[in-house]
């Protein structure tokens, strides 16, 4: 098969690498499309002390085979697949679940070959039907969605809170959509007028990061990944509000904890989130249709900007690390 491999930091497009067999409790999955995420970008940086293997962990794949005859009730079914495995074992994995158990493996991440594939193997728990109404570019969005879902799961979304998010990328449109459902105050904040464009087509409010006083909102959420966002973010935070953390990338931040200790701010660090409530989303989202508003659906095929093959898939990489990019796609085959 076809896979993007990085070994030691070298990005590579094997045309003939060998195709995965599940085990007892896999199953074998044909990716029909995948989505280069900055995760990937980082990656390729050395980020998280560098990954050898496949890359990538947004998909949406068709189970072709299982491992048992026991799950052969998932062949011919349209997947998508949480990326996190853990021993299943320990207190962490019993009581809840893999994300954080100190023996996992993260799909395209963390000692375990990724999505950049012509196939892929999961274990049958760690998938999810993707409902009929869902098509393979929106559903191909359901792990960065979840990412987005999870800060809903930490923190009580009144809706008399003022939100920002710092940073009009690819997870901070999804972020700032997520927030709106139900008539949150979202504003995602850009440090250029162009950056803006797409949120305000969402139906975002938008504004300048340095237009706006500091101490300004109740919840700042940081998707930029840079040292300049993080000092915005914990800028606007007021004092005993919080901020939550989105951004992973490679290198170490320099920030300024002051204000994060005077001001008492409570600091969230937001990971990996819950797939079902993504897809009932994005279910919900394709039957209201792209006409929908702000904060009655979310909106994802707009930030699709260019789609790749395998074969050309450090085109895809250089295209998805240009400044102000959203979202580039793979499709195998």
């Amino acid at each position: 098969m076809q896979a993007i491999t990085l070994f030691d930091s070298r990005l590579t497009v094997q045309p003939d690498w060998p195709r995965p067999i599940p085990g007892p409790d896999e199953a074998l999955i044909r990716v029909t499309l995948a989505g280069v995420c900055s995760t990937d970008l980082e990656l390729v940086k050395g980020y998280a002390g560098g990954f050898n293997g496949i890359l990538g962990h947004e998909f949406v794949g068709v189970v072709e085979q299982t491992g048992s005859p026991d799950n052969g009730d998932w062949v011919g079914r349209r997947v998508v697949g949480s990326i996190n495995l853990g021993c299943g074992r320990c207190a962490v994995c019993l009581q809840d679940g893999p994300e954080h158990c100190l023996q996992r493996t993260t799909l395209g991440i963390h000692n375990r070959d990724g999505v950049f594939a012509d196939w892929v193997t999961l274990p049958v728990v760690n998938l999810f039907e993707v409902p009929s109404e869902v098509a393979d570019e929106e559903a191909v969005f359901t792990e960065p969605l979840a990412a987005a879902v999870r800060i809903r799961e930490q923190i009580n979304i009144r809706p008399t809170l003022r939100m920002a998010v710092v940073g009009p990328g690819r997870l901070g449109l999804l972020v700032a959509q997520v927030l709106a459902l139900g008539g949150g105050d979202v504003t995602v904040l850009g440090r250029r007028p162009s950056s803006l464009d797409l949120p305000e087509q969402l139906g975002l409010k938008t504004d300048l990061v340095d237009n706006l006083p500091d101490n300004t909102f109740d919840l700042v959420v940081e998707t930029t990944g840079n040292d300049a966002g993080f000092a915005h973010s914990s800028r606007l935070v007021r004092p005993q509000g919080t901020l939550v953390l989105k951004s992973t990338f490679q290198g170490n931040a320099d920030i300024n904890l002051t204000k994060l200790v005077v001001g008492e701010i409570n600091v969230v660090g937001s990971r990996c989130g819950p797939f079902a409530p993504a897809l009932r989303i994005l279910a919900a989202s394709a039957v209201a249709g792209p006409a929908a508003p702000s904060g009655m659906a979310v909106q994802v095929r707009p930030m699709i900007e260019a789609e790749y093959t395998l074969q050309d898939g450090l085109a895809a990489f250089e295209h998805a690390a240009r400044p102000g990019v959203r979202k580039i796609l793979l499709r195998p085959g």
